[in-house]
């Protein structure tokens, strides 16, 4: 019995082929499942909606303010060594509450336990991660 052929799967880039080898490209294709998961994570876990822009400013606008979300979702869970999902949890819960009273403004800042302390400190200070 013949075995069956298979074709071989292309890759096509719009890249000069003087910028990058060939095999670089096909590594760096194959890291593409990093930013899939990331983005899968980050939809999910940061409760984003799809959105829908005409403008190509709007587009990029978009696409700046939802690749920092995911570069600060990324460093949050580098440092504190947890889903990000799971640091929304947890913190989720501290609000401040700003009250305006006879033209005086009075800001109360959240109690804040001992746990929640120390994750917002490994986020806020990375000597602290290691």
């Amino acid at each position: 019995m013949l075995g069956r052929v298979r074709p071989k799967k292309g890759y096509v880039t719009n890249l000069p082929a003087t910028m990058m080898d060939p095999g670089e490209i096909i590594g760096k294709y194959h890291e593409l499942w990093h930013v899939e998961q990331s983005f899968r994570m980050s939809k999910t876990d940061l409760q984003a909606r799809p959105i829908f822009h005409r403008t190509r400013d709007a587009i990029e606008a978009h696409l700046t303010v939802v690749f920092t979300a995911l570069a600060v979702s990324r460093v949050v869970q580098d440092r504190s060594g947890l889903a990000i999902g799971k640091v929304v949890k947890l913190l989720r819960p501290l609000r401040s509450a700003t009250i305006a009273i006879n033209g005086t403004r009075h800001t109360f800042p959240p109690e804040v336990d001992a746990d929640r302390q120390t994750l917002l400190d490994r986020i806020s200070r990375p000597e602290l991660t290691h």
